[in-house]
């Protein structure tokens, strides 16, 4: 099984705040990387080549960003597992090494069937991404070889999951820190000096997964006998995982719909949105870190009965994920065209993405709340809350609330920009009836 010995994250003792802020800073540092890991092709693609290649890799890096998505969504399982069993009887529990050698017998299934499936499906992707004609050939070699990858992508983030179970998210950022450092020096070498075009960066980042993955596994020792799929754990990974995999999925598609929403507008609003967009998920990175931190914290404070400890976390998570969301709101309602005018020196686009920022930055403040809500409950092996209150927001307010925006109010992009935050408070909401719903279940327990 792995060496969990080398791991020194429990959770269940000393401070809340500590032990949150502990967890959540390497975490954060490692979601930093993954967004930096992500411009890296982009930009030296960008140095190197024209148009249509730069066009290339974006679409290729979004198509993998959302496969990348759904992949740490399914992990999640992982985590709240391990964590469980971890603070239910520590470090030597025997039930840990069988969940490790499920997860590994798993996600290798899911690996091969992603990969195997993808790959067949390329064409097809490439047509429904709407991919101009210049950029086809080598999006199309992109993701051949970005698909072909899809194992080690699939190894990192089950690797790094098991780790965040037990409490230790210093290792999974080491191996972000290796995979970055690899790919850029491969951009430049592959792209800058052999002129290898999108092919280069493709081959780039997956070789950078590759070493990063035969790194973390020499961290570990794997004991054959834990390997084989245990059906209670493999039940017990889905329960978590499949909803939240399935619930990032979707929103990842309701993403892109929303770019087409905004593509029909023309090329000032389009842009204008992109923008934004970029701005604000990079503004997620702190309470997408205490999602994480909390599923994790919730897991093993839930397996060693204390579940006190679990809703202070969880009431400092919202503290601290509310007050950035205030801090963003109103850095943004005080300097919008600087902060917009940092992607583009076109003015109409500037005064377009100011409007839209505006009133698109209070999402943080909502989605900070749903957020930490999303991770306590998979903490909590109540998964299926997360899904159920963001399908909802996203069918119901999120995507339609844009489209109808986007009809009625065409030359303003301000009513667009409502429909996120509009939607993460009802994510909120549903929330906050949940919860006040099975504490008030617990307390009549209790009594």
């Amino acid at each position: 099984m792995m060496n969990l010995k080398n791991t020194t994250g429990s959770l269940t003792e000393g401070s809340v705040k500590q032990a949150m802020l502990t967890f959540v800073f390497p975490y954060l540092f490692a979601c930093f990387l993954q967004t930096f890991y992500g411009m890296a092709d982009l930009f030296v693609v960008g140095l190197y080549n024209g148009a249509s290649t730069s066009n290339a890799v974006a679409i290729g890096s979004q198509v993998m960003h959302m496969v990348t998505v759904v992949i740490v969504g399914f992990a999640m399982g992982t985590t709240v597992l391990i964590g469980r069993a971890k603070g239910a009887a520590g470090e030597d529990n025997q039930s840990l090494g069988k969940i490790v050698g499920s997860n590994i017998s798993l996600f290798t299934i899911i690996a091969v069937v992603m990969a195997v499936g993808l790959f067949a499906l390329t064409p097809q992707l490439v047509g429904i991404m709407r991919t101009p004609v210049e950029s086809v050939g080598e999006t199309v070699s992109y993701l051949h070889i970005c698909f072909g990858a899809i194992p080690f992508v699939v190894a990192y983030n089950v690797i790094s999951s098991v780790y965040r179970g037990m409490g230790d998210s210093k290792h999974p950022m080491i191996f972000v820190m290796i995979a970055c450092v690899v790919n850029v020096v491969l951009d430049f070498l592959f792209i800058g000096g052999f002129h290898m075009g999108a092919v280069g960066a493709a081959f780039g980042t997956a070789i950078g997964q590759a070493v990063s993955v035969i790194i973390s596994l020499c961290m570990t020792k794997i004991t054959p006998k834990d390997i084989g799929l245990h059906k209670d754990y493999i039940l017990g990974i889905l329960k978590v995982g499949f909803p939240i995999g399935m619930q990032d999925g979707l929103i990842q598609i309701a993403f892109i719909l929303i770019t087409v929403i905004a593509n029909s507008r023309g090329l000032i609003d389009a842009t204008a949105v992109g923008i934004v967009e970029k701005m604000i998920g990079f503004l997620f990175l702190v309470p997408s870190a205490f999602l994480s931190a909390l599923s994790a914290f919730t897991a093993q404070n839930m397996g060693a009965k204390k579940p006190k400890r679990a809703k202070e976390a969880l009431r400092f998570s919202l503290a601290v994920t509310v007050c950035w969301g205030i801090i963003c709101s109103v850095v943004c309602q005080l300097i919008p065209e600087i902060a917009v005018g940092c992607f583009t020196n076109d003015a109409g686009v500037i005064a377009a993405g100011a409007v839209y920022l505006r009133v698109y930055v209070l999402d943080c403040i909502f989605a900070g709340m749903h957020f930490c809500f999303s991770g306590y409950f998979c903490g909590e092996n109540k998964a299926y809350i997360s899904f159920l209150h963001n399908i909802i927001a996203v069918i119901t307010v999120r995507v339609p609330g844009a489209y109808f925006a986007s009809k009625l109010f065409p030359d303003t992009l301000l009513p667009m920009g409502i429909a996120a935050p509009v939607g993460s408070l009802l994510s909120t909401i549903i929330c906050l009836i949940f919860y006040y719903y099975y504490r008030n279940k617990e307390d009549k327990m209790v009594n």
